[in-house]
């Protein structure tokens, strides 16, 4: 069999898979990248205090805005959250939700961590993924299922996320001379450039949702460590951080690539 063969092999399941699960395969995606924001959110209601504490000593503000800035996190995520499930003003929730991302990175000073900074973009690439989708529902067959109808804004929404979630990509590269890492940069890379450029969209996004399951479930199975070692959380955190990527994966192979793409090119071609 040779390698358009095994191309079109390849293409047939994605489009299979497509076909299988498009009834339910936007919410999961939803479900999977806004699951960042849900953990976040339950998360300062049960460590309140630490997280007052530790805003009100970073920055010297006092207990009353640490305080706020904890309660504000808490229902901006969690309210932000339910909107989009339930798909009612999604682009607000999705606006706020936005917000909470630009306020944590101030906060918490990820706008010096280069892995946290670009892992919080690619956060930012599934919310527009999200903006996109909810402009192309409402005239769909199937609730949660997006139309094919394409305008100007949600192309671009589309190109933007799609470039931002390989972000998160290049965070999990590892620059050792292990011929098994070698391998993963390579393929990983590959998939990266496929993604970002829209050629083979689909195929090459559930191929990186595999992939990014597979490593996630490893490396960062959290539930392995005792809930009291702070490594517990920072493997949580990682978790569904990466969780949220693949639900952002996950809406690409819904949405398709949009009109800026080269695998829309290749049509008019």
């Amino acid at each position: 069999m040779g390698q358009n063969d095994l191309m079109g092999t390849a293409e047939d399941f994605a489009d299979q898979f497509l076909r299988v699960t498009k009834q339910y395969l936007p919410h999961v995606a939803r479900l999977c990248l806004i699951s960042t924001f849900l953990e976040d959110g339950i998360r300062m209601w049960f460590q309140w205090s630490e997280q007052r504490d530790y805003i009100d000593t970073t920055w010297s503000c006092g207990y009353l805005l640490a305080s706020s800035f904890v309660l504000l996190n808490l229902l901006g995520q969690l309210t932000g959250c339910v909107l989009v499930l339930s798909r009612n003003f999604v682009r607000c929730a999705c606006c706020g939700l936005f917000g909470i991302i630009a306020l944590q990175t101030i906060a918490y000073s990820i706008l010096w961590d280069l892995k946290f900074l670009m892992r919080n973009l690619a956060l930012g690439g599934g919310l527009l993924l999200l903006l996109a989708e909810s402009r192309s529902e409402g005239k769909s067959m199937f609730a949660g299922v997006p139309t094919m109808r394409e305008s100007s804004p949600r192309q671009y929404m589309q190109l933007g996320g799609r470039v931002l979630l390989v972000l998160m990509f290049m965070t999990l590269l590892h620059f050792d001379t292990s011929f098994f890492s070698i391998l993963q940069n390579i393929v990983g890379t590959a998939l990266m450039i496929l993604v970002a450029i829209g050629f083979k969209t689909k195929l090459a996004a559930l191929t990186l949702v595999v992939w990014l399951l597979a490593i996630n479930v490893y490396f960062n199975a959290f539930w392995t460590v005792p809930a009291y070692k702070p490594m517990h959380d920072f493997l949580r955190y990682d978790f569904f951080q990466t969780m949220s990527v693949i639900g952002g994966l996950l809406l690409v192979v819904a949405l398709g690539p949009g009109g800026v793409s080269m695998d829309e090119k290749k049509k008019e071609w």
